[in-house]
């Protein structure tokens, strides 16, 4: 039985025991594109905690309930601690999200539907997290979902990477979601992580750029008074005020946009389809790629009016406000 394995070791051809999100991960780390590294929990451990607590009718508060099996939890301890030794940092603070069986294909997208805990630290609190996910397969949004799609048989593996300490984040489409212009990169951007913008709490920045010639052809700077931010003690994240002055100032400048579309390219050229890719851009300025997933939904015809911003399709698509939960 397989817990556990490095995302730089996963391919898509694991997606059925580690999980649509952590098998991309895995692609892209083998594409050579910036992804923080990590590792990856396989639903067999899922499976293993879910036999030991008997949880014949799963629920989220059986599931939270109880214990993490012990082989599942010194599996969780021995990566982490081997992230910790290749950070040079005692207990790094990580990011832990949902990687469900089915999730993140061409005909279905979990997104915001279930858990992701960020600025997470210490083994207790990265099994705390694990259990969080797995506790989410059952939330009432997921199972509605699942019922649509008429799956069967869920699973949950689990993506634990080091935290980007994000000055910016956002998502975007390598076409336009709205006209499904396949020559366009449709990028949202927000100051911190990105739950103030699916919660719908801050109205993100909206670019339009020419996958071809790089030219941005629409740049809408909006209103970003919130963001999300590490807690002062390094674990768990605040909604804080952004500094009044640059609240409504673009948060990326030309370089910025020319890695992301760089970056959009690369991954689209990868997985040979539209993706829409999560993205965080470190304090120091180093872009990453956090998920990428292929881009459901997309107009194929011209559509007006168009919503003010990709991310207001995402929503519209989903329903949902609530976070993704992966910037």
């Amino acid at each position: 039985m397989e817990l556990s394995r490095p995302l730089a070791q996963l391919r898509q051809s694991d997606a059925a025991v580690f999980g649509g999100k952590s098998a991309c991960l895995g692609e892209l780390l083998a594409a050579e594109i910036p992804v923080p590294p990590g590792f990856a929990i396989s639903t067999e451990a899922y499976r293993a905690a879910m036999e030991q607590a008997e949880i014949d009718n799963p629920t989220p508060d059986a599931i939270k309930a109880a214990s993490v099996p012990e082989a599942v939890r010194d599996e969780i301890a021995r990566r982490y601690d081997e992230l910790s030794e290749a950070q040079g940092e005692a207990q790094p603070a990580v990011a832990v999200r949902s990687s469900a069986v089915g999730e993140d294909s061409a005909d279905a997208t979990f997104a915001g539907l279930q858990e992701t805990r960020l600025w997470v630290r210490g083994t207790n609190g990265v099994c705390d997290a694990v259990r969080s996910c797995w506790a989410s397969l059952y939330s009432a949004p997921a199972v509605s979902y699942r019922e649509r799609l008429g799956v069967d048989n869920p699973a949950m593996g689990v993506a634990v990477q080091v935290m980007v300490d994000a000055q910016v984040s956002g998502v975007m489409f390598t076409c336009n979601p709205v006209s499904g212009d396949p020559s366009m990169i449709a990028i949202n951007a927000s100051w911190g992580l990105g739950q103030a913008v699916v919660g719908g709490e801050v109205t993100p920045d909206d670019y339009l750029v020419s996958k071809i010639t790089s030219e941005v052809v629409r740049q809408q700077p909006g209103h970003k008074d919130i963001q999300y931010v590490a807690n002062e003690s390094g674990e768990g994240m605040v909604r804080a005020a952004v500094a009044e002055n640059r609240q409504d100032v673009a948060c990326l400048d030309r370089p910025a946009l020319a890695g992301l579309v760089d970056a959009a390219r690369r991954v689209e050229r990868h997985f040979g389809c539209h993706q829409d890719i999560e993205w965080v851009i470190a304090r120091d300025g180093t872009l990453f790629i956090v998920q990428s997933r292929p881009a459901t939904g997309v107009s194929k015809q011209p559509a007006k009016p168009e919503p003010a911003s990709a991310i207001a399709l995402v929503m519209s698509m989903f329903g949902a406000n609530q976070a993704r939960g992966d910037s």
